[in-house]
């Protein structure tokens, strides 16, 4: 085999004893691996296999992710950058990311708590997603440093004039009952965090990133199989386990990068009808092809319910499956809305 990349690695375990490894790729034969390898202090070599496949990419995937573990546990590498991200946690940046990790270890659970609880009722009182009341960070933030007034407020990252007006006045209200210990402005946290306990944090936000990213890496390579073997969005949701209304949407982001994925929707719409074929293409047409609901109320009327399970959902999934194929045989027919 071929090592066509290694890195030293060192660091600390509980104990404070010295810990030394080596993270490796090679290549043989067209076949990619990739490794760690523990070295303990008696010179004993314990190797742990990560990958071996053809898949750069996957390779890559699975690289950033296990390394992020390893460097959440304390490992260092001899040399630096191996992530490849430049610039990432300079400046601003790395001021908001140390005021995020101090809130996410120091923070009140207790207000956090109750915070959290009052995202929940705002939610449901104005029917939004809570996310669109208040992140999971700002909650933090504001659980962490005890802003008492909205000037203090607005030295949160995430908290604008906008936001401070419209929930300023409720959390400032169960703010006031926190006595804090801290005080505002927030330029002491530099000094008060630790550069590894934060460094820990960090690659742990990094090891939640790259799981993601190799999920949706594999995720999308079952689809591209599946759509080459020609199963149906049934058979793709027991493969992948995403639900048909993600699948369509993986479709459609397949679609825009210049994947080809007529074979499935065949599958898919060979049940419907020519003439209900030509009517959606020619709603699409005098429509427009950004908003669906005009569609489905010109194709199945004021009210559908859909002729099958799933009603209207399943229509709409269909209209979307046709816009797939709309939009690329008649690109300059394609409306804004």
């Amino acid at each position: 085999m071929l090592i066509v990349f290694m890195n030293q690695m060192s660091g600390a375990d509980e104990s404070g004893h010295l810990r030394s490894a080596q993270v490796w790729i090679g290549e043989d034969e067209g076949v990619w691996r990739l490794g760690w390898r523990n070295i303990e202090p008696d010179g004993e070599v314990l190797d742990d296999e990560w990958y071996e496949g053809n898949s750069w990419n996957e390779l890559l995937c699975v690289y950033r992710h296990r390394l992020a573990m390893k460097l959440g546990e304390g490992f260092r590498p001899l040399i630096e950058g191996i992530f490849h991200e430049p610039g990432e946690s300079a400046g601003k940046n790395l001021g908001v990311q140390k005021l995020q990790c101090y809130s996410e270890l120091y923070g009140s659970e207790e207000l956090y708590t109750e915070l959290c609880a009052w995202r929940r009722r705002k939610a449901a009182s104005g029917r939004k997603a809570p996310y669109f009341i208040a992140s999971n960070r700002v909650l933090r933030l504001i659980s962490a440093f005890v802003p008492q007034t909205e000037e203090e407020l607005l030295q949160l990252p995430g908290i604008g004039v906008s936001k401070a007006s419209e929930h300023g006045l409720e959390w400032l209200e169960m703010t006031a009952r926190i006595q804090r210990t801290t005080t505002f402005p927030l330029n002491w946290v530099d000094a008060q965090l630790q550069e590894e306990v934060f460094l820990s944090w960090l690659y742990k936000q990094k090891e939640q990133k790259y799981k993601q990213e190799l999920d949706r890496f594999r995720i999308r390579r079952t689809v591209l199989l599946g759509i080459a073997e020609g199963v149906s969005l049934t058979q793709l949701e027991e493969r992948t386990s995403l639900s048909r209304r993600d699948l369509v949407e993986e479709l459609e982001g397949l679609e825009k990068e210049g994947y080809d994925t007529e074979q499935l929707l065949q599958v898919e719409l060979d049940e419907i009808t020519d003439l209900e074929q030509e009517t959606v293409w020619k709603a699409f047409e005098e429509l427009g092809d950004t908003f669906l609901k005009p569609v489905l109320q010109r194709v199945y009327g004021q009210s559908p319910n859909g002729d099958e399970a799933g009603g209207t959902e399943r229509l709409y999934e269909r209209l979307r499956l046709m816009r797939i194929r709309f939009r690329r045989e008649e690109p300059g027919k394609a409306k804004v809305g």
